[in-house]
């Protein structure tokens, strides 16, 4: 990814590149629906195998509006997260017999929520392949995992679209990483530990 962002940079500094041309006319394909089904189809490959699914964001953000871009964004993650839940399960079946009577596999396993994991979805650059391959390991209710993977996603895609797509036009990128839009997300993902750590602790006594 470096590589090749430092390779659109130079050709657009050298005149060989005009990326405002290449974006109109990515744009115009994003009215043909297949192409939405290849961008969640390659998004849930990326993801099954633990790979960056999320690299999408950049190419599905400046293309459609924030909304259209979210739904992008949440099926191909909600697909492949799936796909990395259950082909965890397949690598590890014998590994997990072996350790799921140990205290700690035990004690993890008790932390099968729904606010642990959307906070996890929610938090800013937190990696979903840990979410997704974890909670395969360990089995974590499906409920509590496409719950979460659809609004912690989603929230979290719709915010970044939002400035992705507006940066595209007039506004400039450095505005993701602003605490005006990365401060919610972390709000959000905060309270929503602190939830579960208090609902622990009321528990425990």
């Amino acid at each position: 990814m470096a590589l090749l962002i430092a390779l659109g940079i130079i050709l657009e500094v050298y005149g060989l590149l005009d990326a405002r041309h290449l974006l109109n006319l990515a744009r115009s394909y994003t009215d043909q629906w297949w192409l939405i089904l290849i961008l969640i189809a390659l998004q849930a490959l990326l993801f099954t195998f633990a790979l960056a699914g999320s690299v999408f964001l950049w190419v599905v953000a400046p293309l459609y509006p924030p909304v259209t871009a979210t739904f992008i964004l949440t099926a191909g993650g909600l697909v492949g997260g799936m796909g990395a839940y259950l082909f965890s399960q397949f690598l590890t079946e014998d590994w997990i017999k072996k350790i799921e009577k140990s205290h700690t596999y035990r004690l993890l396993h008790q932390q099968d929520n729904f606010f642990t994991l959307f906070a996890l979805r929610v938090f800013p650059a937190f990696p979903h392949a840990v979410v997704n391959y974890s909670s395969g390991v360990l089995t974590v209710k499906k409920s509590h995992f496409i719950a979460a993977a659809i609004l912690g996603i989603g929230i979290k895609s719709y915010v970044y679209c939002n400035v992705i797509y507006n940066a595209s036009s007039t506004a400039s990128v450095e505005e993701l990483i602003d605490i005006k839009t990365l401060g919610p997300l972390l709000i959000l993902s905060m309270l929503s530990l602190a939830g579960v750590v208090i609902h622990y602790r009321l528990t425990r006594k």
